[in-house]
């Protein structure tokens, strides 16, 4: 069986062929290794073989691993859905939230970093297929809420996160992809930036271990990869 490290070698390889075939610096992608439901021997493996992005889900078990694994041994970034009662942990524990698609989220995640004096990077979510059974605000409602969270003292509005449908035929999730790139130049040219913040709205996460090649050529600068990284969850 292939290792982690071989593994993580192999999704590098990918992302840098796929950016050069399309006219882009690989330097710009960002993989992000999602951890959840891995045992801590392996997310360890990954730190050890170079996975210095993690990307967690659930509040409890990120805690418990990060406690464990330590603060300063990656970048943390969470990309579960994050209720608000919950949203004083991830401001203390993640670099990244991704998930913020409601204005009373992003309020409460200010609330609570502004008690630690911190500026949390948050990701707008957008529900970019309409499904019910996905979070995230609507097309239609993004650019308001950008317009609301952007003048937020301690919120960084980093760029715009979406899950589409799983298709076995990754082709078929380019519209998505290509219509989340075109909503995040749309905020960036309805409301400008974020109290200059030249960081504002830079980022696109999406593209997972199925899709991230079609991803990176509609523009994704973050691709959150987990089975193909640490296989089949525990």
């Amino acid at each position: 069986m292939p290792s982690i490290k071989e593994h993580l070698d192999r999704i590098h390889h990918e992302i840098t062929r796929t950016a050069g075939s399309c006219g882009r610096d690989p330097g710009d992608i960002q993989l992000i290794a999602v951890s959840k439901r891995q045992s801590m021997e392996k997310i360890v493996d990954a730190i050890n073989s170079g996975a210095d992005h993690l990307g967690e889900n659930y509040i409890q078990e990120a805690m418990e691993k990060i406690d464990h694994i330590g603060r300063q041994k990656a970048c943390w970034h969470f990309i579960g859905h994050l209720q608000s009662n919950k949203a004083r942990f991830a401001v203390q524990y993640f670099d990244y939230i991704h998930t913020v698609d409601t204005l009373k989220l992003a309020r409460e995640i200010n609330k609570q970093a502004k008690k630690i004096n911190k500026v949390q990077k948050i990701l707008l979510q957008v529900n970019i297929s309409d499904e019910s059974t996905k979070s995230g605000t609507q097309k239609e409602s993004a650019i308001e809420l950008a317009d609301q969270v952007r003048d937020f003292e301690h919120l960084s509005i980093r760029g715009l996160m979406c899950m589409p449908p799983y298709f076995p035929d990754p082709e078929k999730a380019r519209i998505f992809f290509r219509q989340l790139a075109q909503l995040r130049d749309q905020i960036r040219d309805s409301i400008g930036s974020q109290g200059g913040d030249k960081d504002f709205m830079n980022h696109l996460s999406m593209g997972m271990s199925n899709d991230f090649r079609v991803a990176i050529e509609e523009g994704s600068t973050m691709v959150r990869v987990g089975t193909s990284i640490f296989g089949e969850r525990e």
